[in-house]
């Protein structure tokens, strides 16, 4: 039996997480706690890691080893070819309780074993095998503390097994995998019972398509949900422009669908707004209530949220109000440069009408949604629609 280490009552977690490093380093395998249970870890890139993988995975029975990254953004280096969709699917689901299995990891050869693309092929030719041997490579960023900060300070990725999505079973605590893992491990770090009692949903992406092989703690219908077309409007304290654009837009969605605004999540388009120099919990001016009221559009309710790295990698199409909102998001955030436009078809900027009256308000609004109103003529042109 591996030895278990109890995280949570440790005297200097950082000792725990060097620890954990240096046993992996050495070549050893260790028990290591996700959201959806504990898992067991391998260096990839020791001399000895392979053999000690394919004896973990027929001790465990799983059917799939899993790369575990740290950063969503990592996966391009091991599935360089990612697409569009693919790449939309990662900035949403991770991390979290999703593992993708990537169709397009290898070219097949003429000996019929798949030559691996990107740093997959980097790694020892037996830990590769292993990993394409399943029917495509799966990947997995974890939402937990501890494995991140393993991850942080190793110079790759960790090989891990533990689920069996055939099965539907995971490891919910350290001494169910210590039990099952038996003289395979060297030690197991115990960070309390999972948050889940059962295994990722297993995700099966291709180049223009996407599944749910198993179903896990994320359901069907959340992944449908979050794979939706996300559409962020941005100005800079978004109490105005940014919240009568996102509240016409919602608008023009529902009575495009015929459906109402509740249920634009289900029919695939999330919508929200945010201020390049917002604060939290700000109401919308009265001035953009009222003349809103008109059109049908309530901003009662609205509450101001400053631009985030992660509302920004989550959004698949960003719109500012003038062009400097614009190089603002770009120079700050640059991999938000393909997914950033100008609301204003033109190319003019939409002049912020704070303090300029009732009249202002109104042709500001009007402005906003006859570009909306192209822009929505565009979403229900897209062939996923």
């Amino acid at each position: 039996m591996p030895r278990i280490v109890d995280f949570q009552s440790a005297d200097e977690p950082r000792d725990v997480v060097l620890q954990v490093v240096q046993t992996l380093a050495e070549g050893k395998l260790v028990g290591l706690p996700t959201e959806t249970g504990y898992v067991a870890a391998v260096h990839p890139l020791h001399p000895e890691g392979a053999g000690r993988l394919d004896s973990l995975l027929r001790q465990l029975g799983c059917p799939r080893p899993v790369v575990v990254l740290k950063h969503p953004q990592e996966a391009l280096d091991y599935v360089p070819q990612m697409g569009a969709l693919a790449r939309k699917l990662a900035r949403r689901f991770w991390p979290g309780p999703v593992t993708l299995v990537f169709d397009e990891a290898g070219d097949a050869s003429t000996a019929g074993e798949a030559t691996p693309r990107g740093l997959v092929g980097a790694l020892p030719v037996g830990i590769y095998r292993e990993l394409l041997s399943a029917d495509g490579l799966a990947l997995r960023v974890p939402a937990h503390e501890l494995t991140w900060n393993v991850l942080r300070l190793l110079p790759s990725p960790l090989v891990t097994a533990g689920e069996n999505h055939v099965t539907g079973t995971c490891y919910t605590t350290a001494g169910a995998l210590a039990a099952a893992a038996r003289d395979e491990l060297e030690m197991v770090v115990d960070a309390g019972p999972a948050r889940y009692d059962l295994p990722t949903t297993l995700v099966r992406v291709g180049r223009d398509r996407w599944e749910v092989v198993s179903e896990g703690v994320a359901s069907r219908r959340a992944l449908n949900r979050l794979a939706g077309e996300m559409y962020l409007f941005v100005c800079t304290g978004n109490t105005c422009r940014s919240p009568m654009a996102e509240g016409i837009f919602r608008k023009l969605l529902s009575e495009r669908l015929n459906c109402p605004e509740d249920e634009l999540v289900d029919r695939g388009f999330m919508v929200a707004s945010a201020g390049v120099a917002a604060a939290a919990g700000n109401p919308a001016s009265p001035e953009g209530v009222e003349i809103l009221v008109d059109r049908g559009v309530d901003l009662r309710g609205h509450e101001s949220q400053p631009v985030t790295p992660q509302l920004l990698s989550q959004a698949d199409q960003i719109f500012t109000m003038t062009r400097s909102h614009r190089d603002f998001l770009v120079r700050e955030f640059p991999d938000t440069a393909s997914r950033v436009n100008l609301l204003a078809r033109d190319g003019s900027d939409i002049i912020d009408p704070i303090g300029s009256g009732l009249e202002e308000y109104r042709r500001c609004a009007e402005q906003i949604e006859t570009d909306l109103r192209q822009i929505v003529a565009d979403a229900m042109a897209s062939p996923s629609k």
